[in-house]
């Protein structure tokens, strides 16, 4: 069964760091863009970071210069280091990956979503 895996998500102080781990499993032909996702309570999910297969990164504004994407194909995992987390950091990360999987005798991409990681940034 293919899914996403998150980790690494927690408690941490204001100014702290955290780094957070996707890793892909179940038999995949290929891994395309992935990124990063939070949904705050009473908030509308949002984009936070992505990377393209090739390793383009785009971060959403306010986490430029302290996040920071990463991909090891070899390793089928994503990373993102946070870094100088404030409070509005805080939420419900979720990895997201378009994944090339064999579906009804053909080999598409797929669009998957992990189960997400907590992330609480205290001030």
């Amino acid at each position: 069964q293919v899914q996403l895996v998150e980790s690494g998500g927690g408690l941490v102080q204001a100014g702290g760091s955290l780094r957070l781990s996707c890793v892909v499993s179940g038999m995949i032909y290929g891994i395309n863009t992935m990124g990063w996702y939070r949904q705050a309570p009473g908030k509308q999910r949002e984009l936070v970071a992505i990377i393209t297969r090739g390793g383009n990164t785009n971060y959403a504004d306010s986490v430029k210069g302290r996040f920071t994407i990463s991909r090891d194909n070899a390793k089928k995992t994503m990373f993102l280091q946070m870094n100088s987390l404030k409070p509005e950091d805080t939420g419900d990360y979720s990895c997201n990956a378009g994944l090339v999987v064999a579906m009804y005798d053909q080999v598409r991409e797929v669009e998957y979503w992990g189960q997400g990681t907590q992330v609480t940034v205290s001030s």
